[in-house]
């Protein structure tokens, strides 16, 4: 059965840590729902009310260009070892850019990472956890490096123009505060 919980508990904290990926859905007003997974050392739980999330530069930028629309967030984790588990942050959440005065408290908790691009920084309404009896097991094997040796290749040059390029609007021709 489903529980909620007004906020983020000893337990969940454990378990969101645990992770290897997470998933994010936001959606426009009008127009498609985004949902993608995320990876790496890029997640962070900063209190019991307050996650984040550090974004490096991709094909699109639909998260950035929901959030300046309305600010809903939903962040899922899902348990592919151990316990079945499946647990779901709700929240309003916003984008921390490179030039917003939060930047430097925010990117000094994380690794740096060649295409970092934003920080996404959501206030938890509430937490949801589920059974996840239905999810099959799978064993991790290892990071994928190919976005990180993309970005690399890049360089600085190149990933500012790619973004120029690919992260002005989201697919249904939204604005995102990609300034870079």
């Amino acid at each position: 059965m489903a529980k909620f919980y007004p906020s983020i508990n000893k337990r969940t904290k454990e378990f969101i840590e645990a992770q290897k990926i997470f998933f994010v859905a936001t959606a426009p007003i009008e127009g498609r729902i985004n949902l993608s997974p995320k990876g790496m050392d890029t997640f962070r739980v900063l209190d019991e009310e307050r996650v984040v999330w550090l974004s490096v530069t991709g094909s699109g930028n639909e998260t950035d260009a929901h959030l300046l629309e309305n600010d809903r967030i939903t962040i899922m984790f899902c348990a592919f070892e151990g316990a079945p588990n499946i647990l779901r942050i709700f929240g309003k959440g916003r984008a921390v850019h490179p030039e917003d005065e939060d930047w430097n408290d925010l990117i000094s908790l994380f690794p740096k990472l060649p295409g970092t691009r934003q920080i996404f920084d959501v206030q938890v309404e509430s937490v949801q956890t589920s059974c996840g009896m239905s999810i099959p097991y799978f064993e991790y094997k290892e990071e994928r490096n190919q976005l990180i040796e993309w970005a690399t290749n890049k360089g600085e040059d190149g990933l500012k123009a790619y973004r120029q390029e690919k992260n002005q609007k989201s697919i249904d021709g939204l604005p995102t505060r990609n300034l870079n």
